[in-house]
């Protein structure tokens, strides 16, 4: 579903979008690619700050090893 907005750009913003229409792109398409990208780089951040997290939880670093002991063993069975 498409969804029409309306937006005030700053000098900033301004510039950017200027920049990125500078070779014809449309204005709307390079805002919805900003908008989309956006998202995405959020959504990996929170992503390394969960990894990141993990990687200091003593308790998830000795069952992951857990896991690798069970998966080598495993492995050497097969």
């Amino acid at each position: 579903m498409e969804r029409a907005i309306s937006i005030r750009l700053d000098d900033e913003a301004q510039r950017a979008l200027g920049a990125l229409t500078a070779a014809g792109r449309k204005q709307s398409e390079v805002v919805r690619e900003a908008l989309v990208e956006l998202a995405r780089r959020q959504d990996r951040a929170g992503l390394a700050a969960e990894a990141e997290r993990l990687s200091a939880d003593s308790c998830d670093r000795a069952e992951k090893a857990d896991i690798a002991r069970l998966m080598d063993a495993l492995r050497a069975k097969g």
